[in-house]
């Protein structure tokens, strides 16, 4: 095991989702870059919006965090490499700090990395220092490091919330309410970073706002122990690989890329809504994004469909999560009515509603290895196809999913973390 390596850290949290974590997470990334230092961010759980906004908040790449879908093991070697270039490093929780198994909770606690709880304070005021002594106390062994409020009406208001903390707790200072600073969402969660012209102007205000509220100190730092050697045997070398990157098709962990590249991969990024050919790969990449955004451009570029069909009919790997497994079907039809006509690989159509489908881990068993990852989607899809497996989620629920095989076609809703097992994820993407 390599040696242990220390780095100020804190992990943001908050009592639940909608509270303005990723906000505040940005915003302190911002401030403390502004300041000349190195931010490293984390993202706990699976998640691809935020980190997107994160990245341009911190200026470097924003990977994962997860006792389970990550591991302990590969969580430990993320946290020491960040912890020797960083002079600090953020880790933004998921949903509420103990919401899940695991828990943001459960991943503070294993690393020793301090809380800050961030809390909504609209509409309130002295019962903020009841939820946050709440928060501070209800796991005792749990490392806690203050409170930051969010969405603050004014100075008053802030010294009514400050003044209203008990025991000790520290106050870590306010951001205001302005409209210039909240990230604006849709269904999936975060408008995504390259929508957003004005992003880097809210990251500044908003870096700027929580400066004039709070102590811009480095908290006190926390020690990573080394990790254990990996031994990895999987190849892609000379492999070419096509993965679909644009406005449709943007939800890929970093970590997936690195793997494949490390596996000695050669990755060619291609658009289904601009490009009118593919590149010359051996294997095609659908991740997830937003296909039922840009589903009638996606039917009207017809050379693009001709292609991704050629290269199925040749028998080459093609490996689709979420909404690429939306592009290969029949037909897609928007929360509208609208319906377009798309790669009709996979027998079946697929229709957006309004309401959440499926939100959960997922374990897949596959003829190459079992997989983990997380579902994510709002859309009902129908097919006659049988699939090859189905997901387990280690916290129930609604999830397990199907995955479908046509050849070398490998389709679903899960999005894959790769690193879970990367012999089997080389077995998918290998010709």
């Amino acid at each position: 095991m390599s040696e242990s390596r220390q780095c100020p850290a804190v992990l943001i949290a908050a009592p639940a989702s909608g509270q303005g974590k990723t906000t505040v997470t940005a915003a302190l990334a911002r401030l403390h870059r502004n300041l000349g230092r190195k931010v490293r961010v984390f993202k706990c759980g699976p998640d691809f919006l935020d980190p997107m906004i994160l990245e341009r908040a911190s200026g470097a790449p924003v990977y994962q965090l997860d006792l389970w879908m990550i591991g302990a093991d590969e969580s430990r070697r993320l946290l020491w490499e960040a912890a020797g270039e960083a002079d600090l490093i953020l880790i933004e929780g998921v949903m509420g700090l103990f919401d899940g198994t695991p828990s943001s909770a459960d991943l503070a606690r294993h690393f020793g990395v301090p809380v800050l709880a961030v809390i909504d304070g609209t509409a309130m005021a002295q019962t903020f220092g009841a939820l946050a002594l709440g928060l501070a106390r209800y796991q005792a062994d749990l490392p806690f490091a203050g409170v930051l409020a969010n969405r603050v009406g004014s100075l008053r208001h802030a010294q009514l919330l400050e003044g209203s903390l008990t025991e000790g707790l520290r106050w870590y200072g306010g951001l205001s309410r302005e409209r210039g600073i909240e990230l604006p969402s849709r269904h999936l969660g975060l408008v995504q970073a390259s929508e957003l012209n004005d992003l880097d102007a809210r990251l500044d205000a908003a870096a700027e706002a929580l400066g004039a509220s709070c102590d811009a100190t480095l908290p006190p730092p926390v020690r990573f122990a080394g990790p254990e050697p990996v031994n990895v045997t999987a190849s892609l070398t000379g492999v070419r690989i096509g993965v679909a990157r644009d406005e449709a098709f943007a939800f890929t962990y970093g970590a997936n890329l690195d793997l494949l590249r490390g596996l000695g991969a050669q990755l060619e990024f291609f658009s289904p809504l601009h490009d009118s050919e593919l590149p010359v790969v051996d294997s095609l990449y659908l991740p997830g994004g937003y296909p039922e955004l840009h589903h009638q451009a996606l039917a009207a570029n017809v050379p693009m469909l001709e292609a991704i069909r050629a290269h199925h009919a040749a028998g080459k790997p093609l490996l689709a999560e979420c909404g690429g497994m939306l592009y290969l079907l029949d037909a897609l039809t928007d929360v509208a009515g609208e319906r377009a006509a798309l790669l009709g690989l996979l027998p079946g159509e697929a229709t957006m509603q309004k309401r959440l489908a499926a939100l959960a881990l997922q374990a897949v068993e596959l003829p190459e290895g079992t997989l983990r990852g997380h579902t994510y989607h709002h859309s009902l899809t129908s097919t006659e196809l049988a699939p090859i497996a189905r997901g387990l989620s280690p916290n129930g629920g609604r999830g397990n999913e199907a995955v479908y095989r046509l050849g070398r076609l490998t389709a679903s809703y899960v999005h894959f973390y790769f690193p879970s097992n990367p012999d089997a994820a080389a077995a998918l993407l290998r010709p």
